[in-house]
């Protein structure tokens, strides 16, 4: 329907006043219910008949009474009013936190040692906020955040994007991830590539992050960087791992994100990579409060604070 230019002279004030008389059964009540002096309701109310060309109410009438068309334009109306009443409760209490929704992404190895803590305390502090975490790797997650489904992401780095911002948060360096029980683990101190069996490597698969930093490594031997056994994610590959199926070379914080008493990380002494954890937010729209009072609750002083989009 397109509203017209006397439509747009009318407010919610008018239709406020007219519902304040029907509610309370006269003008002298209405306008007390709203602080306002009984002329100036009458003045609104003439206003709004104005415009509608027609009487809302039977002054005749003690208490005056809708008309039937007024009735009608007053039951019609009524949703409207509770809707932007609704509404602008919701507004309220989402700008101080006392409701209101956060949806984020990680990558599962970011959760345990740095999203966790973080949540915890904003849940301590902010509980009425329903949270939902997404796992994903970081090219989905970063999608999910460039098109609105996600308010932010901690996962490593994504493909450049206009609609994306990219803070290094975090410097994670990659080791041996074995059992326990393996040789090097209980030897205890760094290990050497050359004390590794390039046939017990248990590969990621290549459209992860991990996957491409590995691949685009010069210091890692051609032998290790492909072989028999992959696995679609971290998870996987602990879970293999765990069954003594096998070794893999993993960034540290993915080793122990499960703090599992089988999984052991050991520092390689001639094996130089790091793996970066982004903050990941959209370029092209600002955070929501919720959103920017969360980001306060993580380990600031680990941020870089330089984008790198």
């Amino acid at each position: 329907m397109k509203i017209n230019s006397e439509n747009s002279n009318l407010n919610l004030r008018h239709l406020r006043a007219a519902h304040a008389i029907w509610e309370e059964g006269s003008f002298s009540l209405a306008a007390q219910r709203l602080g306002v002096v009984p002329s100036a309701l009458s003045e609104t109310i003439r206003q709004l008949e104005e415009s509608a060309g027609l009487s809302l109410f039977d002054r005749k009438q003690r208490p005056p009474k809708p008309t039937e068309l007024g009735l009608a334009f007053l039951e019609e109306t009524r949703p409207l009013l509770d809707g932007f009443d609704r509404a602008l409760l919701r507004l309220r209490e989402s700008a101080d936190l006392s409701r209101g929704s956060l949806a984020i992404g990680a990558s599962p190895s970011a959760i345990s040692g740095l999203l966790a803590p973080a949540l915890s305390a904003f849940r301590k502090a902010y509980p009425g906020i329903t949270i939902t975490l997404y796992d994903d790797i970081a090219e989905r997650l970063a999608q999910m955040v460039a098109h609105g489904k996600l308010d932010l992401a901690i996962a490593g780095r994504a493909g450049s994007s206009p609609e994306l911002h990219q803070a290094e948060i975090r410097q994670d360096p990659f080791g041996l991830a074995c059992h326990k029980d393996h040789p090097l683990a209980i030897a205890g101190g760094p290990a050497r590539l050359d004390q590794i069996d390039p046939a017990s490597l248990i590969h990621l698969d290549g459209d992860t992050g991990i996957a491409r930093l590995l691949s685009g490594c010069e210091g890692l031997p051609v032998p290790m960087q492909q072989g028999g056994l992959y696995a679609h994610s971290t998870i996987g590959q602990l879970c293999l791992i765990r069954a003594g199926l096998g070794v893999a070379l993993m960034p540290r914080e993915a080793v122990l994100m499960m703090h599992d008493p089988l999984l052991a990380f050991v520092a390689l002494s001639d094996f130089e990579l790091t793996r970066s954890l982004y903050l990941l937010t959209p370029a092209n729209r600002s955070l929501t409060n919720i959103a920017e009072r969360f980001v306060d609750f993580l380990d600031l002083e680990q941020i870089s604070g330089h984008p790198a989009d």
